[in-house]
């Protein structure tokens, strides 16, 4: 997994980014000019308690469209990992291939 996601994280060559910023200030929009260039939206959060871990499920939305970000915290560590919304059917046919071998 990757480690804290503190940064805009960009994808190819394209320079996309996760405008993953805090919203708590973000105005009613929910998207700004200022700073790293926006902020995203949240519009679906979940909270997974495994035994020794939690997981943090968040759907966002940015200007430059809708992702998902999955969070893992364990023993004190967060590590993120973040995708497009059209990479996600791919992902979820692969964990549910994963799911058949356990």
């Amino acid at each position: 997994m990757m480690e804290d996601m503190t940064k805009d994280e960009t994808k190819g060559d394209e320079g996309y980014q996760f405008d993953d910023t805090d919203t708590s200030s973000a105005p009613a929009t929910g998207f700004s000019d200022e700073g790293r260039g926006g902020y995203a939206q949240e519009i679906f959060t979940k909270t997974v308690h495994a035994k020794f871990r939690t997981f943090y499920i968040d759907v966002k939305q940015s200007r430059n469209g809708k992702f998902i970000k999955i969070s893992e915290k364990s023993r004190g560590r967060k590590s993120t990992v973040m995708m497009d919304a059209e990479d996600v059917p791919a992902v979820i046919d692969a964990l549910q291939e994963a799911q058949k071998q356990l």
